[in-house]
């Protein structure tokens, strides 16, 4: 009897967890806004789900703005998304420029979800080893130019294409949220509801988030 009351108080335990777990689950939003309501969101994802995201305590707001290479310079603080490529190195899909208010956001190099294999990288832009060229890496040639970022523990060089996306974050406000947007919204936790909850979102101003 003893034993069955500990085994029922384990599952018990085990169950409570599981639950708490779930309930806590961070996931990644992107989509377009159809309603704002206060601090709730009604977002339309791409993969088609209705959902409901409430802006928690003072929630920072990015706008996204269209920008260009020569924009990025030694010293920047950028973060790139990339897919491996044939062969070895890494090609940006998007680059995107932090104002200096943002900088060390999300440091570092990890997995991310725009394809198989693909990564995030945020970190400083290196100064190019010829001094010749605006950016870190080598000097711009036809087939485009390599970004190199230095981040804690590490560097990353990655080849910025004519096709990649670049992009400027700049700080935002309530007014950037509004029926049609583009919003990207990187870590949202799923309460016990169902709905969302986000203290930091990228929406788009002139151009939609393209991370």
């Amino acid at each position: 009897m003893k034993m069955r009351l500990f085994l029922g108080a384990l599952c018990g335990v085990a169950l409570a967890l599981g639950s708490a777990s779930a309930q806590q689950t961070n996931v990644r939003v992107r989509g377009t806004i159809e309603q704002v309501d206060g601090p709730v969101l009604t977002i339309k994802s791409r993969a088609g789900e209705d959902l409901k995201v409430k802006l928690v305590g003072d929630a920072k707001i990015a706008a996204v703005v269209k920008a260009q290479l020569s924009d990025i310079k030694p010293g920047s603080f950028v973060g790139a998304a990339a897919l491996p490529e044939q062969g070895g190195g890494w090609k940006a899909e998007e680059v995107h420029i932090f104002p200096e208010s943002m900088r060390g956001t999300g440091e570092g190099d990890r997995a991310y979800d725009i394809g198989p294999k693909s990564s995030m990288t945020n970190g400083t832009v290196a100064p190019s080893p010829s001094g010749k060229s605006t950016m870190g890496g080598a000097v711009t040639s036809a087939s485009g130019t390599q970004l190199t970022l230095d981040f804690q523990g590490g560097k990353k060089t990655i080849d910025v294409t004519p096709d990649t996306k670049i992009v400027s974050l700049v700080p935002g406000s309530t007014s950037d949220l509004k029926a049609g947007a583009a919003i990207m919204i990187p870590t949202a936790t799923r309460q016990a509801d169902g709905t969302l909850a986000a203290a930091r979102v990228t929406v788009g101003r002139d151009v939609a988030p393209p991370m």
